[in-house]
């Protein structure tokens, strides 16, 4: 008989009531967490599968969502259809806030979870009932944007003990519409920690990554290129080898879009003839103010 990995792990789904983004943070002692665990759809539902992982539960929450059907009817029919369900475990959200949470009898010990508005947290194999408790108090308690309190709280939860097996790998999906790439996906920060003796610190430092290359700067604080900004972009421009020319014009702006697409900073040009002071701070760090 066919039989699923066993993802032994702590995971959190949730939604943030602020924006309406879904959010799935995981980690555990398994090669490449993310690519089992998480499944999500922007304004539609998120979804976390562990233990002896179905991976087609995300899917199929995805399409029951879509078509109508609620999360209770959902948790009915995966408990119903799968004869596996035993050593199964899972976290759903759907874009209205409300959460199941689901371990069943089988999964190694000590598993369990907890589900709330906008929250649904679940652990298998970990070192006590305290690592859920602590994954909730670490999102909860934490200042900060949404994506970094996912953080806070699975850091919470390693420290109260996490994967009894150790540390290995951990992910991060957040989904908003048109928040990706170019606005042209959902997958506004897809993030992953494949295998890495602190995966969670080292999920932390590609989030601060993310949001230098990435995050769409404030329209209020950007720069205009004239007087002292300029001369200063010039003199960053001719150090890193482009020919901007002699003054602020086409030419320099040409070669600034060409610098930031070298630099993968161009999710932050949005105007010519102004910049964002994160691009202008990162391009002196690189090639000197």
């Amino acid at each position: 008989m066919h039989r699923s990995p066993t993802v032994s792990t702590f995971s959190i789904v949730a939604r943030d009531p602020e924006t309406g983004d879904l959010a799935i943070a995981t980690a555990s002692k398994f090669l490449a967490v993310g690519a089992v665990v998480p499944y999500a759809l922007a304004d539609v539902g998120a979804v976390a599968t562990q233990s002896h992982a179905n991976t087609t539960f995300g899917p199929r929450t995805i399409d029951a969502l879509m078509a109508g059907i609620p999360l209770g009817l959902i948790d009915e029919a995966f408990q119903a259809t799968d004869p596996e369900i035993a050593q199964r475990q899972y976290g759903l959200v759907d874009a209205q806030g409300d959460s199941i949470t689901f371990t069943g009898e089988g999964c190694h010990p000590w598993a369990g979870g907890i589900a709330k508005p906008d929250l649904a947290v679940q652990g298998n194999l970990l070192t006590g009932p305290a690592v859920v408790d602590a994954l909730v108090a670490g999102f909860e308690g934490s200042a900060g944007a949404f994506p970094e309190r996912l953080l806070a709280g699975l850091a919470a939860a390693d420290a109260a003990g996490g994967d009894r097996r150790g540390r290995q790998s951990a992910a991060l999906l957040v989904v908003r519409e048109y928040g990706g790439y170019g606005g042209l996906g959902d997958r506004y920060i897809d993030l992953r920690v494949d295998d890495d003796p602190d995966p969670i610190g080292r999920l932390r430092a590609h989030l601060e990554l993310h949001r230098l290359l990435f995050e769409r700067p404030d329209h209020d604080e950007l720069l205009a290129i004239e007087g002292e900004v300029a001369a200063r972009l010039l003199h960053l421009l001719r150090a890193a080898g482009e020919e901007p020319g002699d003054a602020w014009g086409e030419r320099a702006e040409a070669s600034l879009r060409s610098l930031a697409g070298i630099e993968n900073v161009e999710e932050r040009m949005v105007d010519p003839g102004r910049i964002d002071p994160v691009v202008l701070r990162h391009l002196e760090e690189r090639f000197g103010g």
